[in-house]
């Protein structure tokens, strides 16, 4: 069954970034730069970038004080790996929340929206919860080898992720896919769809999208409740079948394959970036101070999710 009827109503406006949201976005430019900026594209094409990539995101979430694992696998004579840090949960250790992205980038694109601003939200989330307690145990998690030719095949991250996730029994309740998540336009005409989805939205570019396939509609709607009562952020939501054009474009549908629910959250890439997989995606076509919002939106639907006690003051 189609979903696009979601809880709350979306923000129609926003309001002038505060000040802890400009210096959150100061630091997640500082990641989006470091991977699309300092280091480039990154894919096993450009194997080097790729590893420093990774070295980048294991530097990183040991000094938030996570003891990173890898999950090492070849494609082919080449070894890449999966990089996933654990917050212990509470009372319900063995309910898991996975909140991932991946850190390749397509071919020869620098990959600041696609997907070095994913990444940085998944970073500023993980900070965010390394003293937060959680009932439910999360996993951030890192993943190569979402973008073309490894995009939908066994040398997919994600799906190797998620494959030894349900082999081992993992209990995932939730997954959520960060992708794409900096670039928004105001202009009318600068959002596009894929049809027919374009007679129920909006088509300015100012908005964050949750997207499920028909069996994640209860985290999908869920999700959406949580970050519009948490922000004032324009946001959509649906849970559609994984066939529409764009729906399992990320690594959530890796965890569809295993039957895991899994959300999208998502600028919408290539229907609202003209930078989507060229040399133009660079950090400096991102806008931080909003990219802040939506993460700070985040952090309450992890919070939710992962069942934080008590939302901070």
């Amino acid at each position: 069954m189609y979903c696009t009827c979601m809880p709350g109503k979306s923000h129609a406006g926003l309001e002038a970034p505060t000040d802890d949201e400009v210096a959150a976005g100061v630091g997640l430019r500082r990641d989006v730069e470091a991977l699309a900026g300092t280091i480039g594209a990154r894919n096993l094409e450009n194997r080097d970038t790729l590893a420093r990539a990774e070295q980048h995101v294991r530097s990183r979430m040991r000094a938030l004080g996570y003891t990173p694992e890898r999950q090492s696998y070849d494609v082919g004579i080449r070894s890449v790996g999966n990089l996933e840090a654990t917050h212990a949960g509470t009372s319900k250790p063995k309910e898991i929340v996975v909140v991932g992205a991946h850190y390749d980038s397509a071919f020869d694109a620098p990959g600041a929206d696609d997907n070095a601003s994913g990444v940085a939200a998944l970073l500023a989330l993980a900070e965010t919860f390394a003293t937060r307690p959680t009932a439910r145990t999360v996993r951030f998690v890192a993943f190569a080898n979402e973008e073309p030719p490894r995009f939908w095949t066994e040398a997919m991250g994600s799906l190797v992720y998620a494959k030894a996730c349900a082999a081992r029994g993992d209990d995932v309740k939730a997954m959520l896919s960060l992708e794409t998540l900096g670039y928004y336009r105001d202009a009318p005409g600068t959002q596009k769809y894929p049809p027919p989805m374009s007679l129920l939205y909006s088509d300015r570019a100012n908005f964050v999208a949750f997207v499920g396939n028909t069996s994640s509609r209860s985290l999908t709607r869920e999700s959406v409740s949580v970050f519009r009562g948490a922000v004032e952020f324009p946001s959509e939501g649906a849970a559609l079948p994984g066939f529409i054009e764009g729906v399992g474009w990320s690594d959530q549908w890796s965890f569809w394959q295993v039957g895991y629910p899994a959300v999208m959250v998502t600028d919408t890439a290539p229907f609202r970036n003209p930078n989507y997989h060229k040399r133009s995606d660079t950090p400096d076509t991102l806008d931080y101070p909003r990219l802040a919002r939506v993460v700070r939106g985040l952090a309450a639907v992890v919070g939710r999710l992962a069942g934080e006690a008590a939302a901070p003051p």
